[in-house]
């Protein structure tokens, strides 16, 4: 039998905030790859609730005590980053096939940029599938309850950044 190569996946995004579907993803991940590395997108064209560094954080935080997960950050194309760094895999999540669309797109794009580097995409689990960031900062900047959906190592800093102090339940 032949040896097993380690496999290394970049799980990439903006993560703002982190969700529990994220979480689910990492985590799913880590029973696939030997590593997998949380990869926080600097350079992007959403309007982030959270600077890069304090999403950064919050991954680090969230992920402490799992050693097959590290966190790092990158600018420019996710590609090139990759390329630079000890992963070999792309990892994303899908929710619905409004997801595929832009994911198979963008994996397309990848492939004709590095042919080595491949893409894995994962199911969202089930309960997670409605999730997203977005939803995640309307609903609380909003006054509705978020519990349960963003990891509860962030919950508190979440509730802080998003919800104005009208709308809390303190």
């Amino acid at each position: 039998m032949a040896d097993v190569k380690p496999v290394t996946a970049v799980f990439p995004g903006t993560f703002d905030p982190f969700t529990r579907g994220h979480f689910s993803l990492v985590m799913r991940g880590i029973k696939t790859f030997h590593k997998v590395i949380v990869a926080v997108a600097g350079s992007t064209s959403k309007r982030c609730k959270f600077t890069l560094e304090e999403r950064v954080d919050m991954a680090r935080r969230i992920f402490e005590h799992h050693p097959q997960v590290e966190v790092d950050s990158f600018d420019g194309l996710l590609i090139h980053y990759v390329e630079q760094g000890p992963a070999n895999v792309i990892m994303r999540g899908l929710r619905a096939v409004s997801d595929f669309e832009y994911e198979f797109q963008m994996a397309l794009m990848n492939r004709r940029l590095n042919n080595d580097i491949q893409t894995v995409f994962l199911m969202t689990d089930y309960k997670w599938m409605y999730l997203s960031s977005s939803i995640i900062k309307d609903v609380a900047v909003n006054g509705g309850d978020i519990k349960g959906l963003v990891p509860r190592q962030i919950y508190d800093e979440v509730i802080e950044r998003l919800v104005p102090p009208e709308k809390r339940n303190d």
